[in-house]
């Protein structure tokens, strides 16, 4: 009778094994880097098909880019979409909505700047989308999956705002919170974005961000961590450690063909969805703040177009030689990897930074 049994025992905990979300999110890593690793040399091939002459440069950016990138594709950020979604579908429980309302964000910023990337392509032109259009439709995904997140996070916690350092402080934002949120995403998502400008020096930042808040959308969906850590436990949220972790995965096998040199760059369909996914996430965990420090990079570099712009319409005078902040160190004479991997370091550190807040609360 034993005998009989086994077998079914044995299928029963390989089943079982599903259930667990750690198992679903390495699983979900491992997934969209195949997936990149599979398609990525088809959808290389297919994008230099389309454009014949690759992405247009900037003419007035650094004048090396007009030899060193010309020719090479972008809308790469189509096979880090295809990665994340697939992946997320196959490991991620279908039936929780907070699932749903960051695959909308992530899905609806990637069509965004899908067309603003088509745009560029057929005018043969850097400029693409109305910047003032792009916002808009961009403000409008993002108010419009912050209502769907108030509508489903618990009460006591769904317009408030958590404070790092400070476990017992909740910030009741009302009415403010839906401006409050749709900036951090619309926000993460530009920031992501404006530092997309040298071969890897985006998705790296982009693949350590998610990997930190897989930890904590784990840790935020878990009473006995949360309680242990001290943090606020919100049900359900959990689950997003799946999708960061499809993230992980696309990110890394996107790296794989965008390490310098450049095979494919990721263009707006890529950066815009990833910041959106990051932000929406940050959202939904309550770990806005937490993701001004973990992003810090993305800040920094919207920060130094900040200043650039301020600077030269009030004084007519610039702070860097040329922004965002990693052009600054092109024109200062320093090589592009050099760039890429110091501030790959500064994002490692910033996250690190950023997850101490966990247990220093």
């Amino acid at each position: 009778m034993l005998t009989l049994l086994v077998p079914f025992a044995d299928d029963f905990q390989l089943f079982n094994l599903f259930r667990y979300l750690t198992f679903r999110s390495g699983g979900a890593v491992l997934t969209a880097l195949l997936i990149c690793f599979l398609l990525g040399p088809r959808v290389i091939a297919w994008l230099k098909m389309k454009q014949r002459e690759g992405q247009p440069i900037r003419e007035d950016g650094p004048q090396s880019h007009l030899l060193t990138k010309k020719g090479t594709p972008t809308m790469g950020g189509v096979l880090i979409l295809l990665s994340l979604a697939v992946s997320t579908l196959l490991w991620a429980d279908l039936t929780n909505p907070y699932v749903w309302v960051i695959l909308f964000v992530t899905i609806g910023y990637g069509a965004i700047g899908f067309s603003d990337d088509y745009l560029k392509l057929t005018r043969r032109s850097h400029k693409g989308l109305s910047g003032r259009g792009k916002l808009a439709v961009q403000i409008v995904i993002a108010v419009a999956a912050t209502a769907w997140i108030v509508q489903i996070a618990p009460s006591e916690m769904d317009r408030h705002l958590a404070v790092p350092f400070f476990k017992d402080l909740l910030v009741n934002l009302s009415w403010f919170f839906l401006p409050f949120a749709a900036f951090v995403m619309v926000g993460a998502s530009n920031a992501v974005n404006l530092t997309d400008g040298l071969d890897g020096l985006a998705i790296v930042p982009v693949m350590i961000a998610a990997a930190c808040f897989a930890l904590i959308a784990y840790l935020v969906g878990n009473t006995v961590f949360s309680n242990y850590l001290q943090i606020h436990y919100i049900a359900g949220t959990g689950e997003l450690a799946v999708l960061c972790g499809a993230l992980v995965g696309a990110s890394l096998g996107f790296l794989w063909f965008n390490a310098p040199p450049a095979m494919v760059f990721m263009g707006d369909t890529g950066s815009l969805s990833c910041g959106g996914a990051l932000g929406g996430i940050a959202v939904v965990t309550k770990h806005e703040l937490v993701l001004v420090i973990i992003g810090g990079l993305f800040v920094l570099e919207t920060v130094s177009v900040m200043i650039q712009v301020l600077s030269f319409k009030a004084t007519g005078r610039r702070v860097f030689r040329m922004a965002p902040l990693h052009h600054h160190f092109e024109q200062k004479g320093w090589a592009e990897p050099t760039i890429v991997i110091r501030f790959w370091i500064i994002a490692f550190v910033l996250a690190l930074i950023g997850l101490s807040t966990l247990k220093l609360r």
